[in-house]
């Protein structure tokens, strides 16, 4: 269950980096007020995984989730360079990602 909710949590931390973008500097009030929602919501989720996952681990996890969908979007819609180096890169932190679920570390 605790795998779950960080999962969650980290789809909620893409939301907010890529709603940074749209809030334009927190100028635009409605893109602003849901990116603050969505990282309101990514902490406590990550919380509540903490509570029975290490914390070092739920915490790499999750920037790595948010790191690795937040390129991959700004790739899809900002126009972020797409390239074979930036992809093995990403695929390097879905690694790491997968060897501490595996590790169960």
């Amino acid at each position: 269950m605790s795998w779950g909710i960080l999962v969650v949590a980290g789809l909620f931390e893409i939301a907010w980096a890529v709603g940074l973008e749209y809030s334009d500097g927190f100028s635009k009030p409605v893109p602003s007020a849901l990116t603050v929602v969505a990282l309101a919501i990514s902490m406590l989720l990550l919380a509540r995984a903490i509570e029975s996952l290490p914390v070092g681990t739920a915490y790499a996890v999750w920037t790595g989730i948010g790191a690795v969908g937040t390129a991959i979007l700004g790739v899809l819609l900002f126009d972020e360079p797409a390239t074979l180096v930036r992809a093995g890169f990403l695929g390097l932190i879905v690694a790491g990602i997968v060897g501490l679920h595996a590790t169960g570390a």
